[in-house]
């Protein structure tokens, strides 16, 4: 049987911003979901100070597809090369890197390499994938130049934060309550209105008109991940103003009291927005406030409501 024919596609692109705070962005997956707009959600399965294995759900062309990875990180050389375990069609493997170059006044080369064999080696099947990498390669540079190339450190503009809360009874009960999203406006005082699609086991489509503490009105959407019944993850695709990328993740272990329900948010800032948004004199730092308070306000509100339907 003759071997696949191997291909190759490089995109590049000059980002205004150390190559150090570069790689590191990249080095952390579990960012991914907040940063790059195709990504969903990660789960990690394995993980050593330089290689991991995770599991990566990710939007092409409105669907969302599944596989497992394995990354190799290597901070000396600002190197992170990836090899998929499975690939979707019209991929039958797929490897690549991610390679950080210094460039004299601070800025930085940034090389997103493919390389690939189709599972139909057809010209129509080609140009897809072309196209499909085009896409994602580009929206993934651009989203790593509005994250780092902002003048301000990567710290202060992708952050996460979490709130846990005990809650009585089985672990499945309390996991029910936040993936039955669809009863959320008769249990939320925080939701008016949920629409919700689930077009394949355990996929989501989620749509909610919310409020926040001070009384501010805001449609969400989003695309979840449950897995039964320890996590649920989720991407919003429709986001605030003040937000360039919004991801979490609901998890649910034993504990003491019961079970113990954790929310975590990982979000990327639109520094551009602040000013807009909070006020001419208003800074990150108040932006960073303002977002926790919101998000932090709404999960206790789920997982509270949660609490009490358990007792």
């Amino acid at each position: 049987m003759p071997r696949p024919t191997l291909h190759r596609t490089e995109h590049t692109l000059v980002i205004d911003a150390p190559a150090d705070a570069l790689y590191a962005l990249v080095a952390d997956v579990t960012l991914w979901p907040a940063v790059f707009e195709p990504t969903v959600a990660v789960h990690h399965l394995e993980r050593t100070e330089r290689t991991e294995r995770f599991e990566i759900w990710a939007l092409i062309a409105d669907r969302v597809a599944h596989w497992t990875s394995r990354r190799t990180l290597d901070p000396r050389r600002r190197l992170v090369s990836f090899r998929q375990e499975h690939s979707n069609p019209p991929f039958r493997s797929m490897t690549g890197a991610w390679l950080f170059r210094a460039l004299p006044g601070g800025a930085t080369e940034v090389v997103l390499r493919h390389r690939f064999a189709l599972a139909d080696p057809t010209a129509e099947d080609l140009a897809r994938a072309d196209k499909a990498l085009e896409a994602n390669s580009t929206r993934e540079l651009a989203a790593l130049a509005r994250a780092a190339g902002s003048g301000h450190p990567v710290g202060e503009v992708v952050f996460s934060f979490t709130d846990s809360v005990a809650v009585p009874g089985p672990v499945e009960q309390a996991y029910e309550f936040v993936e039955r999203a669809d009863r959320w406006h008769t249990w939320l005082p925080h939701v008016s209105r949920v629409v919700l699609e689930e077009p394949s086991q355990g996929i989501q489509y989620l749509e909610m008109d919310t409020s926040t503490a001070d009384g501010a009105a805001h449609t969400t959407r989003s695309v979840r991940v449950c897995r039964a019944p320890h996590w649920i993850a989720y991407k919003q695709q429709l986001t605030p103003p003040l937000l360039a990328g919004h991801s979490g993740e609901w998890t649910f272990s034993t504990g003491p009291q019961g079970t113990v329900a954790t929310s975590r948010h990982t979000v990327a800032l639109r520094p551009e927005a602040v000013p807009r948004v909070l006020g001419a004199h208003a800074t990150l730092a108040d932006a960073r406030a303002h977002v926790r308070d919101a998000l932090s306000h709404n999960s206790r509100t789920t997982l509270e409501h949660a609490r009490t339907a358990a007792v």
